[in-house]
């Protein structure tokens, strides 16, 4: 075999690498989201799903040119799914905390929550008991509790503000008080540890977004109120 012919057999392999390389970068991403978390991700009667969460990682999808299928995942499972593969990145109201920051990485903080309380009277908000004390009681879900607040069962209810102000919004009755001594968190994308190249995408999709007003216009939507950037 001539140097001609060597030549072009290595230019056609650096040209099949290429196209390898460009074919791994624009195949689907698959999003992993617990659909059981009204407004983030919540199934809509058509079984579609839907949310802030949702409308946010498609808008990042889009700004960045990156193809993107959403697969409800149950909570419980979710972090297991990401570290074998069946899937690429976890959007799921996630918090931010140091402990997860260990196994995985995340995207900068897309929603600032906080613990905020949905009252039926205003005493209720200063408030304070024992983690044992009889009378606080646990439910399961958000929506149970703000049902049973509703109905007068119990006199206030503690939960993650976007869930707890987007569920009182259904019941005119309800009002929510902040208590600024509770501490802020911050909700991230989920990667697996060590994937940079999604990590900084997500980053410049998120503040692409913030930046040209696509965040704030999904907020509205979601939260009926205007963002204010902290």
């Amino acid at each position: 075999m001539n140097r001609r012919a060597l030549a072009m057999l290595a230019l056609g392999g650096c040209l099949a690498f290429a196209g390898l390389t460009a074919s791994a970068q624009n195949r689907e991403l698959v999003v992993a989201s617990s659909a059981t978390y009204a407004p983030f991700a919540f199934e809509n009667k058509d079984k579609q799903i839907v949310g802030f969460d949702v409308d946010i990682i498609n808008a990042i999808a889009k700004q960045q040119g990156m193809k993107i299928r959403i697969v409800n995942t149950p909570w419980s499972g979710i972090f297991v799914a990401l570290n074998n593969g069946d899937v690429d990145l976890v959007i799921s109201g996630v918090t931010i905390n140091d402990k997860r920051k260990q196994s995985y990485d995340f995207s900068p903080p897309y929603f600032i929550a906080h613990q905020l309380i949905a009252s039926t009277a205003d005493d209720v908000a200063s408030r304070e008991f024992g983690k044992t004390s009889p009378n606080i009681r646990r439910f399961e879900s958000t929506p149970l509790i703000i049902s049973e607040l509703a109905a007068g069962n119990v006199d206030a209810a503690i939960g993650d503000n976007g869930v707890i102000a987007y569920r009182v919004a259904q019941f005119p009755e309800l009002k929510t008080v902040e208590d600024p001594s509770f501490p802020e968190e911050g909700f991230g994308i989920v990667v697996r540890k060590g994937d940079k190249a999604l990590q900084d995408k997500l980053a410049a999709g998120l503040a692409a977004i913030r930046a040209d007003g696509s965040y704030a216009q999904i907020y509205k939507k979601w939260f009926n109120k205007d963002f204010v950037a902290r």
